[in-house]
């Protein structure tokens, strides 16, 4: 067995005993929520995954960026096909696995990828230069500074090493094939790869190409294991769960906000809609808590919502609070989610905390603010605007529920507003109850 097998195998077990520990992570954290069972139709959810999450169908409307991020999907996809045959070749010492097993369909499946991957270099370039050259609105709000913009940036710069690595690859390949056949078998004409050959390589010696050829092969390899490492403290985690998050999104009216039952009871006991009698009622009892404080009072969905949340900020530019100058950024909340989630996690599994008794002082209202929760219109518009159906609306109706029905706090004008519809029916502080005129018009008749 050759050294360089050697090393491959060896460097393929430690990414996967870390990837396993590190995904494995991220599912504990996704399961420090409540559990929330969701139900429908299992055929209308794999058609939302088909489209939404595999069809990338919410983002064609803005059609350019569409485009351009379409180039870098597809282009991904495809090699994969080209990955898998670079792991069996590094598992067993091969070179160029399929090339002989496929016959016509290697050279077309190889030009598909160079084309594709020429796609999304020029789409990287551009991405690259959106967020650093032009500043777009929605890259430059303030939970985008410091790492978001790091990591947006070093993802894109990885797509670009991964792209050399592909093209370096195969230009020194296609001409170690005229040079040792023997040993690097026909994959026939790669109509990109060959240009780049014939135009830098073609005066290089045999030992100087097949240093280049191991070098575009050892960095493509290295970039892929690199960033299955990175994705789980990076926003580009979405590339996985997407597709769950798509599919386990709730069917119902996008946007439709749940009622609390312990509420609506007692509502429609005030109104008569439930006789007294039924109203079972423990005068010692505890008041329940209502909506949300920290991480184990959302559900496991919308933690998933928060670690699948792109950061692509579309959300926040259609947010009319956002829009008009105040701290709501709906992005930002399902960051603060992610982030306090993972903070939770790390310390339940560092031993310092325990998940049934967890207490470290702090909790949600720490990372986001009474002024973002009471910010919000409801108007649903940052729900309909997110690509990959994550319902940002539903966490912060949870936290405003908490301070307004368990602490009791909120906007002094809200209060008041509150006060006035328990004790008239009006959201009008007036002395006399809401239907009081009714009783002059049935006196009068």
């Amino acid at each position: 067995m050759a050294i360089q097998q050697i090393l491959f195998i060896l460097l393929l077990l430690i990414v996967g005993f870390f990837s396993y520990k590190f995904y494995s992570r991220i599912f504990r954290t996704i399961h420090l929520g409540k559990e929330e069972t969701i139900t429908g139709n299992k055929g209308e959810r794999w058609k939302n995954v088909m489209l939404v999450a595999f069809g990338q169908k919410k983002m064609f409307k803005n059609f350019i960026p569409a485009i351009l991020h379409l180039f870098i999907y597809v282009a991904f996809l495809f090699t994969q096909i080209e990955l898998i045959e670079i792991i069996i070749d590094g598992i067993f010492g091969v070179h160029r696995f399929f090339a002989d097993k496929i016959s016509i369909l290697y050279p077309i499946i190889i030009n598909t990828i160079e084309w594709l991957s020429l796609l999304a270099f020029i789409a990287t370039v551009i991405f690259l230069a959106r967020r650093n050259l032009l500043k777009i609105p929605r890259f430059r709000k303030p939970e985008m500074k410091g790492w978001p913009t790091l990591d947006a940036n070093y993802i894109l710069i990885g797509e670009i090493l991964l792209i050399i690595g592909i093209f370096s690859m195969n230009s020194a390949d296609g001409l170690l094939q005229n040079m040792d056949p023997a040993h690097f078998p026909d994959t026939g004409h790669l109509m990109i790869s060959s240009v780049i050959g014939s135009a830098f390589l073609a005066d290089l010696s045999q030992s100087t190409l097949m240093v280049i050829e191991r070098f575009g092969w050892w960095l493509h390899i290295l970039v892929v294991f690199s960033f299955l490492l990175y994705l789980p403290i990076s926003k580009h985690l979405h590339i996985i769960l997407a597709f769950p998050n798509v599919y386990f999104n709730k069917l119902e009216a996008r946007g439709k906000i749940g009622n609390m039952p312990e509420i609506m009871n007692e509502v429609k006991s005030m109104m008569g809609l439930i006789p007294e009698s039924e109203m079972a009622v423990d005068a010692n009892a505890e008041l329940p808590d209502f909506g949300v404080k920290d991480v184990f009072d959302l559900s496991w969905k919308n933690i998933l919502d928060a670690h699948t949340c792109t950061e692509c900020g579309r959300c926040t530019a259609v947010c009319p609070a956002n829009q008009t100058g105040k701290k709501l950024s709906p992005r930002k909340i399902l960051m603060d989610i992610r982030d306090r989630a993972t903070e939770v996690e790390l310390n339940i599994s560092s031993g310092s905390q325990q998940k049934e008794s967890y207490d470290d002082g702090k909790s949600l209202f720490d990372y986001i603010s009474d002024e973002e929760i009471f910010a919000c219109t409801t108007c649903n518009a940052c729900v309909e605007a997110c690509p990959v159906l994550i319902n940002p609306l539903e966490p912060i109706i949870e936290l405003r529920r908490y301070k307004l029905l368990t602490e009791s706090a909120g906007p002094s004008d809200w209060l008041s507003m509150f006060n006035a519809l328990e004790n008239s029916g009006s959201v009008w502080q007036m002395p006399d109850q809401r239907f009081d005129w009714a009783k002059e018009l049935n006196d009068s008749e």
